[in-house]
């Protein structure tokens, strides 16, 4: 898939068909995360792929069904500064994209929680599964997806100084 298409045509899904992902696309996705970019590349981050806690970390979150009922659940933990986690996760969701496979970073409502059964300080969680419904990416074209986005015009977003 085109760069600029994927980007375009991405949004955050959380009705998920149930399946697993396949392991083959569970490494790109990680594997995406792992070449993100990082402050002074120290990569401060680890990837908690979550199975058997699942429930219990679905608590832990402000929308629980995403993570329920998600094909792979993935937290990154430790030290990394916003920014990176940002970067790390949109690099990750995108990937999981490029494979038909949809994505929805979601909140933490508890902490403590999430950090017991992750081994350390979530940052975020992100589920992943195959949509209940495909889309047709190449149906349209990027500049279709762009204009058919919720999102403000550049005119409202973009000021020269």
């Amino acid at each position: 898939m085109e760069t600029l298409l994927a980007i375009a045509s991405k949004r955050d899904e959380r009705r998920y068909d149930g399946r697993p992902v396949a392991k083959e696309i569970e490494e790109r996705i990680l594997d995406a995360g792992r070449v993100s970019g990082s402050s002074q590349n120290k990569q401060r981050w680890e990837f908690v792929v979550v199975e058997a806690a699942k429930e219990q970390l679905a608590d832990a979150v402000y929308a629980p069904g995403n993570v329920r009922g998600a094909g792979l659940v993935v937290g990154i933990v430790g030290e990394a500064g916003s920014l990176d986690v940002g970067r790390c996760a949109q690099n990750m969701m995108l990937a999981a994209w490029d494979q038909g496979v949809i994505s929805c970073p979601n909140g933490i409502r508890d902490a403590e929680a999430a950090a017991g059964i992750c081994g350390g300080e979530v940052k975020i969680i992100l589920s992943f599964g195959y949509p209940q419904t495909p889309r047709n990416v190449e149906g349209r074209s990027v500049e279709e997806w762009s204009a058919r986005a919720n999102r403000k015009p550049l005119d409202q977003l973009v000021r020269r100084v």
